[in-house]
């Protein structure tokens, strides 16, 4: 019997449904533990700045340095083994280096500076509630319309979060730092945003950290020169290097091998368990206070989060394939 076309479309769709499950698991896997990753950023950050042991900006910069050159030399370890595209192949538009780079310039600045005014609670409400509306904003602007769950799931995250991180009554909210905050939630939005177009996601992560690092050492030297900065400790230098080369560099680099694979809302809400994990990761490491306000709150979040992530998977685009360029 001669195969019709609809035929041949379920047929694909049930090996896809059969096949998909093992791709779910890890896609899923790797999202959190980018996730775990970036919670870790907060705590590092916060052990590094609020302990006085190195400048907001001497973080930064380190961070970004840091990052930069662990990606580097693993891009080099792959392409030395036979893997990733050839140099000539790797080049990115001049347009979307200057949007990876410089979004995430934005988010290392407005990131660390927010952090000297902000109590981490609603520092990481300001952050990944712009991160969110960024992230929702860029799929509208680019023809997506994100289902219903996807809303329903954004407003039960962003509820639980709230819950989590306003500041109690009677605590003072400082406009510049909040504002330094929204800054580097757009900053990440984007960054974001541009990571689900990255071909090769390693190259693309460490390119952005390279071109980005020489301004932020630049920026660093500037606040020395002027007084502004004290010359960090070593607590604090080690703390922005393991921020920068691990959670960082190759936290990024996991970010950006699963952000193809999933809607621009998806993506946005995930985020959004980043603060729980940071709240969590707070109260076992840096002896914070754990309660009823945050179990209420991770259910909150973690509830949206996974009505928005049931729907399916997307299938990341394959390149097409060129001659003299190898396999990844």
């Amino acid at each position: 019997m001669r195969s019709t076309p609809a035929g041949a479309r379920l047929r694909a769709g049930k090996r896809l449904a059969v096949s998909g499950g093992g791709g779910r698991a890890g896609l899923l896997a790797v999202a959190a533990l980018t996730m775990a990753a970036f919670a870790a950023n907060s705590l590092l950050n916060r052990a590094a700045l609020t302990g006085g042991s190195i400048g907001a900006l001497d973080f930064a910069a380190l961070r970004t340095v840091s990052g930069a050159l662990c990606l580097l030399a693993v891009v080099a370890m792959r392409r030395r083994h036979g893997g990733g595209a050839a140099p000539g192949r790797a080049r990115r538009p001049i347009g979307e280096q200057l949007v990876g780079a410089g979004s995430l310039l934005g988010y290392m600045i407005g990131f660390s500076l927010a952090y000297l005014g902000l109590d981490a609670g609603a520092g990481a409400l300001i952050l990944f509630g712009a991160v969110q509306l960024t992230m929702f904003a860029g799929a509208a602007l680019g023809g997506a319309r994100p289902p219903l769950r996807h809303w329903i799931g954004a407003v039960l995250a962003l509820a639980g979060l709230a819950w989590l991180s306003w500041p109690q009554p009677g605590a003072a909210l400082r406009l510049w730092p909040a504002l330094e905050m929204a800054f580097a939630g757009v900053s990440w939005g984007i960054y974001s945003l541009a990571g689900r177009r990255a071909a090769d996601p390693l190259q693309t992560t460490a390119s952005n950290f390279a071109l980005a690092a020489p301004l932020l050492l630049l920026a660093a030297a500037a606040a020395h020169l002027s007084g502004s900065e004290l010359w960090p400790g070593v607590e604090g230098l080690a703390l922005a290097v393991v921020c920068g080369a691990l959670t960082s560099g190759l936290g990024y680099a996991m970010w950006y091998s699963v952000l193809p694979r999933l809607a621009a809302s998806t993506a946005g809400v995930l985020q959004l368990t980043a603060p729980v994990l940071a709240a969590l990761g707070g109260a076992v490491l840096l002896g914070e206070a754990f309660g009823l306000r945050l179990v209420i709150a991770a259910a909150l979040v973690l509830g949206g989060v996974g009505l928005t992530i049931a729907g399916p998977v997307r299938r990341r685009p394959r390149p097409q394939r060129r001659s003299g360029s190898s396999g990844s």
